[in-house]
């Protein structure tokens, strides 16, 4: 599984950017797909996820500002980031989680920075 990961870039606080990660399969087949990020000497924590059938689950320092969704046709999962902070900014990873019988595989896409400017 291959991740694509775009849509990152420079904003001022209080504004917003969406984030796009494209697959190269079937997100469906995915048990849980979501992003994460990481700032700079900090470790890489979640921000967002979202399951096969459409739950989703945020850390507590972006609910009410962001939005995990997919689009299954497009195979396609998104961030929208809404009312930006400082502290917002990161590289943000997608992430896939696949599961099998006896296997459990998380893939990752390459990363996208967020700069968010007081």
């Amino acid at each position: 599984v291959q991740l694509q990961a775009s849509g990152g870039g420079l904003v001022q606080a209080g504004g917003s950017l969406r984030l796009s990660c494209a697959a190269s399969e079937s997100i469906f087949s995915m048990n849980r797909m979501g992003w994460y990020r990481q700032a700079p000497g900090k470790q890489r924590d979640l921000v967002a996820v979202i399951t096969r059938y459409g739950s989703t689950s945020y850390a507590d320092s972006v609910k009410g500002r962001f939005t995990i969704s997919r689009d299954n046709a497009k195979n396609t999962v998104y961030l929208q980031m809404n009312s930006l902070k400082p502290e917002d900014t990161a590289v943000y990873y997608c992430n896939a989680l696949v599961t099998g019988t006896l296997t459990r595989d998380n893939y990752w896409g390459q990363g996208t920075q967020v700069t968010v400017s007081s």
